[in-house]
């Protein structure tokens, strides 16, 4: 069993606390907001003293990676996928993850459906939108999955339980607050309009998770304010 070092209990206490405030301000309570470690580059060590500072969900974006990570650490540990998914990652990331956060495109879900078929699951997923238009991002445009949310939600296997976004960097948070807020009317538009319920919005990293709280997060995707800064690879894979 790990000791957790007093940096890491301290961090895990102090964003514990942050998130707690920042849900009394929204009207809510610190269980109405689930906190995901995001151990992305981070050894499977970091996870067992994760864990043992009273962490238990983890969110992977690299499926070689995760696998490898998975296999090492203690079977009590949750993982939660939140990087862009290759269809041809989806046969062997569907077994390993209890939510997926980053379904952006109809084809993509099509797949998950179908495989999840085969393999007789019924994956959690959240959709990703783009909020800003960002190039450089992955994701539904609001516009368009307003036109495909009815395609989408007659995949049988597929258990959408709501939003997922990334905001365009900024260093003040409150840059961040109109889009958080656009994809909180967005879920609420399709929600009324299809008559499902959409719960979840996982939105809000490090530098901008207590504005995201105040817009409506039910998720938020803590790394670096956890786990310390990420060493890349020249080779991520």
């Amino acid at each position: 069993m790990s000791t957790p070092s007093s940096s890491m209990s301290e961090a895990v206490e102090h964003i514990q606390a942050r998130i707690a405030d920042a849900a009394v301000r929204s009207g809510r309570t610190a269980s109405d907001v689930q906190l995901i470690a995001v151990s992305k580059t981070h050894p499977a060590e970091a996870i067992r003293e994760a864990l043992e500072c009273g962490l238990g969900v983890f969110g992977e974006s690299k499926l070689q990676e995760a696998r490898a990570k998975i296999a090492e650490s203690p079977s009590r540990a949750r993982w939660h996928f939140i990087g862009h998914l290759q269809s041809n990652k989806v046969r062997p990331a569907l077994p390993l993850f209890e939510l997926f956060h980053s379904v952006d495109r109809l084809d993509l879900a099509s797949t998950i459906n179908r495989i999840a078929g085969e393999l007789g699951l019924f994956p959690r997923i959240l959709l990703e939108v783009n909020m800003a238009g960002e190039s450089s991002k992955f994701g539904f445009k609001p516009d368009e999955l307003s036109e495909k949310i009815e395609p989408l939600l007659e995949l049988d296997r597929l258990q959408i339980e709501g939003l997922m976004t990334i905001p365009p960097y900024a260093e003040d948070p409150e840059h961040s607050r109109p889009f958080f807020a656009r994809l909180r009317e967005l879920r609420d538009d399709l929600a009324t309009r299809n008559n499902v319920r959409l719960d979840t919005l996982s939105m809000g990293m490090s530098g901008d998770f207590e504005v995201a709280i105040a817009e409506g997060a039910t998720i938020v995707r803590i790394g670096t304010a956890i786990f310390g800064a990420r060493t890349y690879k020249k080779k991520d894979q």
